[in-house]
């Protein structure tokens, strides 16, 4: 028996077909991704320097969450809280939460550029950070002497070409850091360019011989100048990593008078082979301001690390500051040559 078809059923059919191959075979959409990580710094100080008012004690001196989004066509998210202690003058001294960062982040298909709008890194600290690996012991000689800070709230842009051969950062920020608030009108201009002139078994945006800098031009809230041109040279690799920097620095909280400062900073790390323990040392020396004789600080790290597992990372270090021209109060004289047993672990 023959069954006759109407030409519409019959094309309908023929539709029906190809429709469903194509639909299995159709890109599906990418789902979000969200993650949670966290990374916390525990340490005991001790004051070499026996005091009245003798430092002995346990801290956590950092703690981060972050949350991480990241979703089709490129968007990536980010926030991230860090612990804050509360002013001196409070009668609370737990230790509390303030933001840290919390941007979205772009980067068209095939693109080596990324776009940053909100509370993001500025260009400099955390590239080096990253380069010295040790943030649990204490900030970089530049953030330490308040000449830069790890965030702002601004617009920024990332690039990358040939593999981190040459990794950049720019961007236009408020100037004031992330702990000073929006400020006024006026903005500060940063970048930092840094390239590979030889690799090394660190395929990392910071492995290999490296030649970087950095250049910060603004005007603070008050009015006046705050700029800043740093130069690094840096080698790393998986068991060693050295690094040298200098930065000129003017300030001025008016139209006035302008101070120059010059900031140098050398350090480095030693991975022994087939182990899991490596040496550390880092000089930074800080003049706050060239004009002035008797005013330089010279501040002395060294120590031993041991990474106990993936997640759990010990240091033991000393940390010795000296005043070129005597320490300007008893208080800044105590605690001056300090002991650190210090915890990193992450999640």
């Amino acid at each position: 028996m023959h069954t006759r078809l109407s030409y519409p059923l019959v094309a309908l059919a023929m539709l029906g077909g190809f429709a469903v191959p194509a639909a299995a075979q159709a890109p599906a959409t990418q789902a979000p991704q969200v993650t949670v990580s966290g990374v916390a710094y525990l340490q005991y100080l001790y004051q070499l320097k026996d005091t009245a008012a003798h430092n002995n004690n346990f801290d956590v001196t950092r703690a981060y969450i972050n949350v991480i989004g990241r979703f089709s066509g490129g968007v990536y998210t980010r926030i991230t809280v860090d612990v804050n202690r509360p002013p001196a003058a409070t009668t609370d001294n737990s230790l509390r939460y303030r933001l840290k960062y919390a941007y979205a982040a772009y980067t068209p298909q095939g693109s080596s550029l990324t776009y940053k709008l909100g509370q993001i890194h500025t260009p400099f600290i955390d590239w080096e950070e990253a380069l010295w690996d040790y943030r649990m012991q204490g900030q970089m000689a530049m953030e330490r002497g308040g000449y830069l800070s790890s965030s702002d709230f601004g617009l920024g842009v990332d690039g990358n070409w040939s593999a981190d051969k040459i990794n950049m950062q720019v961007g236009i920020y408020n100037g004031e850091s992330y702990s000073g608030g929006t400020g006024d009108k006026r903005k500060d201009l940063m970048g930092r360019v840094s390239v590979r002139l030889k690799p090394t078994d660190d395929a990392s945006r910071v492995g290999g011989l490296r030649v970087s800098a950095y250049g910060q031009y603004g005007k603070p809230t008050t009015g006046g100048i705050r700029s800043r041109l740093l130069g690094m040279v840096s080698y790393r690799s998986k068991q060693i990593t050295l690094a040298g920097e200098y930065a000129i620095t003017r300030d001025s909280v008016t139209a006035g008078v302008k101070s120059p400062g010059s900031v140098a900073s050398v350090f480095g790390v030693y991975h022994f082979s087939n182990s899991k323990a490596a040496l550390l040392a880092r000089v930074d020396l800080t003049d706050p301001n060239t004009n002035v004789g008797n005013n330089r600080l010279t501040r002395f790290i060294g120590g031993g690390s041991y990474q106990l597992s993936p997640n759990l990372r010990l240091l033991a270090d000393l940390d010795m500051l000296s005043y070129q021209g005597g320490a300007p109060t008893p208080a800044l004289e105590a605690t001056r040559s300090q002991a650190y047993f210090q915890a990193q672990f992450t999640f």
